[in-house]
Parts: structure tokens; C-alpha cells; sequence
């Protein structure tokens, strides 16, 4: 990917009045030397998972293999059909999608990280949420898997997305940007809102520790991920009714690698802090580990 930051990504694809995800898929097939369509069928695929895991994870009685979660998909859902959901029913199915997406892969079930596998339930619980919610179709759901991915690879080379460099800020904080982007493109938003839209996004969790409990993907993270969605649809909802960061997006990318780099290595995936240094996690590590 060209790309060197998110506003010339945008900027580019005013220029050639073209939408972000038709210049991706442009410059992607070239570069790939593929048809459009083979490099479509490729992201099809994708997709088919990231469906799949928003379903296979509602299981009442699903636990990973630590023993340490599952189940909550299946609660979530509960609520949701009682009409009990504070948030109502749209952001509720996107818990319950992101809950499921993150519960499959801490049950070793398939999953696509988006951009990583602790954070691979937000982009799929936002599309398969607002392809009901809209009635949109697999075509416009793939094209806007190359939105999300392009604003994926410009923080993954700007900044980072791994939470061992930069905390959660960039795993979920990444993945909520994405799903932000691809949202408001499904929308009809234009590439400026887009640019708002992620940064919004990253903004709201910068800072964020990566402070997983006994070193597994599992607490804080599978909350995480819910967290993650909603924030996404908050992040896309005020950028598309005209609101806008009044920090570039580019800018606030370079802040959170900033941040990530000046984070204590505790708070880095390492498990020596955070919630992971709490005396229940710690307690809970003995039980799984002995």
C-alpha cells in the first residue's frame, strides 16, 4: 500500500471523484497484478469468516480452553430479544456480534484479524450490525472491507497495531478507526468524514493499556471489543452528521505512537500491570496455570 497517511489516502480519492474503497481496489488489483474481481473475491472470503464468527461464539455454554470466559455472546443476545438493551437493538446486536467474534477466537475457532486477533471482533460486529440495519448487501460490504483496510495499514505503518508496541490503544483503538471509516462510507459519508471519523475514533481510547489477564486474549479484551463497536458507531455517527476532529487524523495517529512508545512495558502486553497485576487477575492466573 502507497499510502502514506489517511488525508492523501482521502484526498486522493476527491481528486479522481471516486470513493476510498474503489481507489483501494484500484491501486490494489494494479499492484497486485490481479483483476478487481480476483482481488474482490479474496476480500469475499474475509467476509464469509468475519460472518461466521459473529454467530459461532453465541453459545450458552461455549467456555475457552483457560475456562476463563464465554457465554456472555449468548447473554447479550438474551437481552437484546427481551427488549431490555438500554442501548437498543442496533448497538445491542453489535455487542452481541463483536461479544461472539471475540468469544470464537479465544475458543481457538476462525476469525480475521481485523487488524489483530484481539481485536478481531469490532470491524465484523459493525458491518454484519449496519448490513441489517441498512439492508445492505455482500457487494458493499466487501468494498467497504478495503476502506477499513487502507486506514488499517496507514496507522499499522504510521504508528502500530499491535498491543506488545503500543497498548490496546492500537489494537482496539485501530480496529474501532476502521470500522469507523467503513461505516460512514457505507452511509454515503464523504472521504473528509472519513478522516474525521477515525480520528474520533482513536481519540476516544488513546492511552488504552494492553493488560491481558494470565498473558490470555481474553479479560479485558472480549469487552474490549464491545466497547470497541460502540465506539465506532458514535465515532461514524458524529462525523456524518458534520462533526469534526479539530486534530488532523494524521496527527492524532502520530500521538498515539507517541504514547506507545513512552508506555510503561507493563502496560504492553506483558501482563505485569494493569488489570493484570490486580490480585483477582492474579489469583485467576494460578487457577489456570497453577
Amino acid at each position: 500500500m502507497k499510502y502514506d497517511s489517511i488525508s492523501e489516502l482521502c484526498r486522493k480519492a476527491e481528486e479522481k471523484n471516486l470513493t476510498i474503497s474503489e481507489l483501494v481496489l484500484r491501486d490494489q488489483a494494479v499492484l497486485m497484478e490481479k483483476s478487481e474481481e480476483e482481488v474482490k473475491c479474496t476480500m469475499r472470503t474475509m467476509l464469509e469468516v468475519m460472518r461466521d464468527s459473529t454467530k459461532e461464539g453465541v453459545n450458552a455454554d461455549r467456555r475457552s480452553i483457560s475456562g476463563l470466559t464465554g457465554g456472555d455472546a449468548f447473554k447479550m443476545e438474551q437481552r437484546v430479544k427481551e427488549g431490555q438493551s438500554i442501548c437498543g437493538p442496533m448497538i445491542g446486536n453489535a455487542l452481541i456480534k463483536a461479544l461472539s467474534a471475540s468469544e470464537t477466537n479465544a475458543c481457538m475457532g476462525k476469525i480475521v484479524a481485523a487488524p489483530t486477533a484481539g481485536s478481531c471482533g469490532i470491524l465484523p460486529s459493525v458491518l454484519m450490525t449496519i448490513a441489517t440495519e441498512r439492508k445492505l448487501d455482500d457487494e458493499q460490504l466487501v468494498m467497504a472491507l478495503f476502506t477499513a483496510s487502507a486506514v488499517g495499514i496507514v496507522i499499522a505503518n504510521k504508528a502500530s497495531i499491535s498491543g506488545a508496541e503500543g497498548g490496546c490503544q492500537a489494537e482496539c483503538g485501530s480496529a474501532s478507526a476502521m470500522a469507523a471509516a467503513a461505516l460512514v462510507e457505507l452511509c454515503g459519508g464523504s472521504p473528509a468524514m472519513v478522516e474525521h471519523a477515525c480520528a474520533i475514533a482513536i481519540k476516544s481510547v488513546l492511552g488504552l493499556v494492553c493488560d491481558p489477564v494470565a498473558g490470555l486474549v481474553e479479560i479485558p479484551c472480549i469487552k474490549r471489543n464491545a466497547m470497541g463497536a460502540a465506539n465506532a458507531f458514535v465515532s461514524a455517527d458524529m462525523a456524518l452528521a458534520g462533526i469534526e476532529s479539530k486534530i488532523p487524523v494524521d496527527e492524532v495517529i502520530h500521538a498515539m505512537k507517541v504514547i506507545g512508545d513512552c508506555m510503561n512495558p507493563a502496560f504492553k502486553e506483558t501482563a505485569e500491570g494493569g488489570l493484570a497485576a490486580t490480585p483477582t487477575a492474579k489469583r485467576l492466573m494460578k487457577e489456570v496455570f497453577g
